[in-house]
């Protein structure tokens, strides 16, 4: 009996744990198990549809909570244009090298060696290698000046020695107080007595100090060529005085090599004044040593020429005031013309540039005094330019 109990109680048991397997399976096959929080609190939430992106986060209580609606993507900015940056921040600026020629013009008259002034750019007519030029702009300067003063001084002769004292020492009266000037002297080497100064007492030191000369040899191609070599160094227009008798005994340098180097140092005028002649004039003008002198003139007149300078000849001391009057009035008054070259090309070569003036109707103009009588005048002007080169 107790068996049969047993059996029974045994069949229930047995009915009860595959009802909870079914129920058990139901679970497993028709739903997702519960995760964390809500595993271990044993309670089973519905699954979503919908993907999360779609219908957004799944409250606590199994609602849904709708998302907030998109708003449609803007599209991105145009990538803006590719600059490239300086080093350090550094501002650049793009410029066109378009060659302009300055050129210094004076026009004196031939009677009184006075300023021309009034003249227009019209008035002007600049050939360039036979090629008319158009003058852009004139305007006239009147500037302190820069200057130095190349003296011969040599053991030759005490006449020669005392006409370059006192032509210097008019020069040095003329001087105005903006005025920068620098002293040499030259025999068989340069000496720089000093270097530019507007000092007054400096330049009068200097000058009072030649006393004694030593050596009589006098190389003037080699002390002008050092000369205007460190000239290359100062900016503006620079003037040198020679004051010399004009011979040269035994230069390294050959008068050809010094004409190349007059041409190629620009914004340099060279102004002339040779000494001994009273000397010269008293010897009656016979013997090689008159020749030599004629040449040392010529050579002088061409380095003025060349540089739009003045040569001078003085026989008397009297006439120095007067010399170094034209002296001021051709430096510190004068005319600059700009104009842009036909021929724009770097080539380094030279090119002649010839002046003149004209009327209005283009043919050579005419000045006339007060009195209507016709006036010689005369157009003092470099002879010409080297173009820059590629590299410059």
């Amino acid at each position: 009996m107790v068996a049969m109990r047993f059996s029974k109680a045994q069949k229930l048991v047995s009915l009860l744990g595959l009802l909870a397997f079914l129920s058990l399976s139901a679970g497993i096959w028709g739903q997702q198990p519960a995760t964390g929080a809500q595993a271990s609190m044993g309670q089973q939430t519905q699954t979503p549809t919908t993907s999360p992106d779609d219908s957004g986060p799944v409250s606590g209580d199994g609602s849904i909570i709708l998302p907030k609606k998109k708003e449609e993507a803007t599209p991105p900015p145009a990538p803006a244009e590719e600059t490239t940056k300086n080093p350090g921040g550094a501002i650049y600026s793009l410029r066109v090298d378009v060659p302009m020629v300055n050129l210094d013009v004076n026009v004196l008259l031939d009677e009184n060696h006075q300023f021309v002034p009034d003249l227009k750019a019209g008035n002007f007519l600049v050939v360039e290698d036979g090629v008319e030029q158009e003058v852009q702009t004139v305007r006239v300067t009147k500037t302190p000046i820069t200057a130095v003063m190349l003296l011969e001084f040599a053991s030759n002769n005490w006449y020669f020695i005392q006409d370059m004292q006192n032509a210097s020492a008019s020069f040095f009266r003329t001087m105005q107080p903006d005025d920068y000037i620098a002293v040499e002297t030259y025999d068989i080497r340069t000496h720089v007595l000093t270097d530019f100064t507007n000092n007054k007492d400096t330049i009068r030191d200097a000058l009072n100090s030649l006393m004694m000369p030593t050596f009589s040899e006098t190389n003037e191609f080699d002390a002008l060529y050092e000369t205007l070599d460190r000239l290359t160094r100062v900016e503006g227009r620079k003037y040198i005085v020679l004051i010399s008798d004009g011979r040269d005994t035994m230069s390294r340098l050959t008068l050809d090599q010094m004409l190349a180097k007059i041409k190629a140092t620009p914004n340099v005028t060279i102004f002339t004044i040779s000494t001994g002649g009273f000397v010269r004039e008293m010897s009656s003008g016979f013997g090689p040593r008159h020749m030599d002198y004629l040449q040392a003139d010529n050579q002088m007149s061409t380095f003025a020429r060349m540089t739009g300078g003045l040569s001078y000849k003085p026989v008397f001391q009297g006439e120095l005031p007067d010399i170094f009057s034209q002296i001021n009035e051709s430096i510190r008054n004068q005319y600059v013309l700009t104009y842009k070259p036909t021929n724009t090309k770097n080539d380094g070569a030279f090119r002649k540039v010839k002046v003149y003036l004209v009327d209005n109707e283009g043919k050579p103009l005419r000045i006339r005094d007060e009195k209507g009588r016709p006036q010689k005048y005369s157009i003092i002007s470099r002879d010409g330019y080297r173009a820059k080169l590629p590299v410059e």
